[in-house]
């Protein structure tokens, strides 16, 4: 407001109601400086927190673990310097000391053992000189290990003729191979696939561990055993993803694939979504499963034609594509639940900026509704309805009436006020799973699904072309898929692989082939192909 100082009134009324407003504008000038400021502050503080700090927002165990391992190798340097330095002293005296409590693992009767004997060089009685014989015998054993080793698989081919007909030559048919004219077998393809996807060693690296057992091969050389496998594997991809869509409760989110664009000498953002399916939780009938399906861009229509025959509860983030989603669709064909995980980040990060006991409230509220949730895991989806009703939704309706009533006393330009607003406005599908036990609260399950790709991503920095980012979302589906079925994907994958190409296992008996229907043969084949 602009007064010019050599014009005043003379009248002390109007001067009164000049100098309130100049207080007024003065006083709603400095708060929005204010709230700018802290908006700022905030900004460098989750940037410097982002760039040196943690990423997570809880210290996971494993992570801990990372922490203690220098200190438990030190222990053991002066463990071993002790035991070194007591080489001399009585050997019973050194089984006597105490030694730290340790999971030294237990060793499964399944490996194969071999036997070292170590004998006494004198067969005579110290004390008398007669013959000594055996009574018993000390035994240990310890987990050892071969380096995996290369091998070489010979397939012989017997020709026969007859001796009346000089003309005929019979010999057995060469069987399939996956890789047709290689030197690959399937078991060594499986392995190079899931060292890729499921242990992020990128190809260049898996091309420099073969050069070690002296067998030189290009990139490109496994590149094409990747993508032969791929083929191979696209039927029992699809037969997942059908699956996994045709369930009537799924989590969706998709993550970043960079892939190179030679036309533009870079790379392009490619998309990776992932669709899973996890009912363990509620004891649910439907196997776990993950897909992830690959499209060149982000725009809604790809969720939209992923999910085109999908009706049920779709639980997601906030984006604004599988919200369309949802509302083209008539009725409640497609009802979103929303996350509690990303609704809870923002009040998370707002605090450990400024430790605003608002943002403390809201944290201790959402804790209180997941202790309950840890509480019923695992319960029948009845149960874990009956119990949100008595215990989950006074706390969320408490909340609920909390955001509206503090909402609109913070600066409306704040972080804060955002992540209120944010939630207020996602609360129908927040508490879809008061009302059904079969949903989660957060959208993990798909998350952690995710997770092994980010790696992955990281180590292999892109993909090649789309045809490669496909095969990324083939490979992952199956590997991801595998695992959350507790099946080992290397042994599956191989094993999968040998039947279909020597079709053993025709087109209609693929279902015996995904995961949680797999059998392996016999334990021989099994062993062999891990």
């Amino acid at each position: 407001m602009q007064i010019d100082l050599d014009a005043l009134p003379d009248h002390a009324a109007i001067l009164k109601q000049m100098l309130r407003e100049v207080v007024t504008a003065t006083t709603r000038q400095h708060a929005e400086l204010h709230a700018e400021n802290d908006k700022l502050r905030l900004l460098i503080q989750r940037l410097m927190r982002h760039q040196f700090g943690r990423r997570s927002e809880q210290l996971d165990a494993d992570q801990l673990q990372f922490g203690l391992e220098d200190l438990e190798q030190s222990i053991a340097e002066n463990q071993a310097a002790q035991d070194a330095a007591a080489a001399g002293q009585d050997p019973q005296r050194q089984r006597r000391e105490a030694r730290p409590n340790r999971n030294h693992g237990a060793l499964p009767g399944h490996l194969p053992r071999y036997e070292v004997v170590i004998d006494v060089e004198n067969y005579d009685c110290p004390c008398c000189g007669g013959a000594l014989h055996v009574i018993d015998e000390l035994r240990t054993e310890q987990l050892d290990i071969a380096p995996a080793q290369l091998r070489v698989r010979v397939t012989r081919r017997p020709r026969y003729a007859c001796r009346a007909c000089e003309g005929a030559v019979v010999v057995a048919p060469a069987p399939e191979r996956a890789i047709d004219g290689g030197m690959a077998t399937e078991a060594l393809v499986a392995h190079v696939v899931v060292s890729k996807f499921c242990d992020s060693l990128a190809l260049y690296r898996q091309a420099q561990m073969l050069a070690r057992q002296g067998v030189t091969l290009d990139r490109s050389t496994l590149s094409n055993w990747v993508g032969r496998a791929c083929w191979w594997l696209t039927p029992l991809y699809d037969m997942v993803v059908s699956t996994v869509l045709s369930s009537t409760k799924l989590f969706a989110d998709d993550t970043t694939l960079p892939v190179l664009d030679p036309g533009r000498g870079r790379t392009k953002t490619g998309r990776l979504w992932c669709y899973a399916v996890d009912d363990r939780p509620w004891c649910g009938p439907t196997h776990p499963a993950a897909a992830y399906v690959y499209s060149e861009d982000r725009k809604g229509a790809r969720p939209a034609g992923h999910l085109a025959r999908f009706n049920g509860v779709l639980q997601v983030d906030g984006y604004a594509g599988f919200k369309r989603l949802a509302g083209d669709r008539a009725g409640d064909a497609v009802r979103l639940a929303f996350c509690w995980a990303h609704m809870r980040r923002p009040f998370y990060d707002f605090y450990v900026s400024t430790k605003s006991p608002l943002a403390a409230e809201v944290l201790a509220r959402i804790r209180e509704l997941y202790a309950i949730e840890a509480d019923i895991r695992g319960h029948p989806a009845d149960h874990r309805k009956r119990v949100r009703q008595e215990r989950s939704r006074p706390i969320v309706e408490a909340l609920h009436r909390w955001l509206q009533d503090h909402v609109g006393r913070v600066s409306a330009v704040s972080d804060l006020a955002k992540a209120m607003r944010y939630a207020l406005r996602h609360w129908p599908g927040l508490i879809v799973f008061l009302d059904d036990g079969r949903v989660e609260m957060d959208t993990n399950v798909v998350e952690r699904a995710i997770r092994p790709h980010t790696l992955t991503r990281k180590n292999a920095l892109f993909a090649g072309s789309d045809g490669g980012a496909r095969h990324w979302a083939i490979a992952m589906t199956l590997i991801q898929t595998a695992k959350l079925n507790g099946v080992d994907p290397m042994a599956w994958l191989a094993d999968v692989l040998e039947r279909m190409v020597s079709g053993r296992t025709k087109a209609h008996e693929l279902s015996t082939l995904l995961p949680w229907n797999w059998c392996p043969i016999n334990n021989v084949e099994l062993a062999a192909a891990a």
